[in-house]
């Protein structure tokens, strides 16, 4: 009987020896998976401070922007009363304007046409100007000049020159331009 006692003591000693290793075996395991995991986590940690740092880069030139805004408003309601006229008054000012400006060029001007078309939500009319002068290449150019330096908003839509259908061969000149009114 003693015998098999001391198998059966054998057997449980191996079985503890066993589950000791085994134990020993999952305590190194889980001990390299939080190695790992917590190299991963101060990674992304790194990752996220760069990003909020990134954020915050933006958070600060939009507020930056916020409080300028204030000053463009400003702007904007300067160039829109003193750029922008009225429509009572804007009609016979861009065609004192544009006549002067020729004028003064040397130019004869033969034509001016207005055409007004509302801007909707933008509280302006966009007025599309059709101006025809005729003179030479030099108060041509003088009188471009003119409307870029004009006290009044003008973008040149189109310009075409024309010099077969003029006496004394000088040069046509066909503008296109646009302007815009208060509404």
């Amino acid at each position: 009987m003693k015998q098999p006692w001391s198998i059966l003591k054998k057997w449980i000693l191996g079985a503890i020896i066993a589950l000791f290793i085994l134990d020993a075996g999952l305590i190194y395991i889980t001990w390299r998976s939080s190695q790992a995991a917590v190299s991963a986590m101060r990674s992304q940690r790194d990752n996220l401070k760069k990003h909020a740092e990134q954020l915050q880069g933006d958070v600060n030139r939009g507020n930056r922007i916020r409080n300028t805004l204030g000053v463009a408003q400003k702007e904007y309601d300067s160039f829109y009363k003193t750029q922008f006229l009225s429509p009572q008054d804007g009609y016979s000012a861009i065609e004192s304007d544009l006549t002067a400006l020729a004028t003064k060029a040397g130019l004869r001007v033969t034509g001016i046409q207005f055409t007004q078309k509302e801007v909707k939500g933008r509280g302006v009319n966009d007025v599309a100007i059709s101006e025809n002068v005729e003179g030479n290449y030099t108060s041509l150019v003088t009188f471009i000049d003119g409307l870029e330096h004009s006290k009044y908003f003008y973008l040149l839509k189109d310009l075409r020159l024309d010099s077969a259908s003029t006496p004394g061969g000088g040069i046509r000149l066909q503008l296109e331009l646009h302007t815009y009114f208060r509404t």
